[in-house]
């Protein structure tokens, strides 16, 4: 991926980002159940996009490939496509959120190993930890600060 550009997200497009997402929370949140999908779905779609600043990655057709959401200078939401993955598209997406946005924290599943290397390697540290995550499911969450 040569060529893709950091955008703002028009809610006509909530539809394509909950699309993302759900192709992206299947390749990489593999603890999840069929129902916790089922149950996040509308709420990404109609509670989660509204309660956060958005940016996207769109390629030269205007394609969105990846998205983030940002809330109080917390990270809240980074879901790359599987078909983009590994491009550097998450990345820039997290330098934009950081220099752009300010984000200086991120919340990560705890069984999201890909995720929890990622965030290290751009240089988050682990600074504490909760049993539930945010909507009192069992999903440990890891809170992690930008060193």
């Amino acid at each position: 991926m040569k060529f893709f550009k950091i955008d703002i997200v028009q809610k006509s497009e909530y539809e394509t980002l909950v699309d993302l997402w759900e192709a992206s929370v299947r390749a990489t949140h593999h603890f999840l159940k069929e129902e916790d999908i089922h149950y996040f779905r509308p709420l990404v779609l109609n509670t989660y996009l509204d309660a956060v600043e958005l940016r996207c990655a769109r390629n030269k057709q205007g394609k969105i490939l990846g998205f983030l959401g940002v809330a109080e200078q917390n990270l809240e939401m980074l879901f790359i496509h599987p078909e983009n993955r590994g491009m550097g598209i998450g990345k820039k997406l997290l330098d934009y959120a950081i220099i752009a946005l300010e984000v200086q924290k991120v919340d990560v599943n705890e069984q999201n190993e890909q995720a929890l290397g990622f965030y290290r390697n751009q240089g988050f540290e682990v600074v504490g930890r909760s049993a539930l995550d945010g909507s009192g499911k069992p999903y440990p969450i890891l809170h992690m600060k930008l060193k």
